[in-house]
């Protein structure tokens, strides 16, 4: 299960971390994909940033991606945030080492957290 918290409505310019908690006995944050992906209402989901299972990170610019094994949480740092920024940011994740940026490649997605840039 995927739970996302931390979204926010913001000025431009300004920055926000998501975080995303992960629970499961049997899902290891070490050996699988993690992502974040965002969704403009009437786009497909973009994928924004992830951490694959040998720990290679990919991010898009002004965005961090971090993960906290020993918490079980995915953080999403976000700097310098611009309007085009606002979207409904998600959480996912893959059975899996390597991260796609085709949404259906994922196995679980949390409910999603509104980033809101004005």
């Amino acid at each position: 299960q995927l739970v996302e918290s931390g979204g926010n409505s913001v000025q431009a310019g300004g920055s926000l971390r998501l975080s995303c908690s992960v629970s499961g006995d049997t899902f290891s944050l070490d050996r699988n994909c993690l992502a974040w992906f965002r969704q403009v209402q009437g786009k497909e989901r973009e994928r924004v940033a992830s951490v694959n299972g040998g720990g290679v990170r990919y991010t898009i610019d002004r965005f961090t991606i971090t993960k906290d094994n020993a918490e079980n949480i995915l953080y999403l740092q976000m700097k310098a945030l611009k309007p085009e920024d606002t979207a409904v940011y998600y959480c996912a994740a893959r059975e899996g080492r390597l991260c796609y940026n085709e949404e259906a490649r994922y196995d679980y997605w949390g409910q999603g957290t509104q980033v809101t840039v004005s």
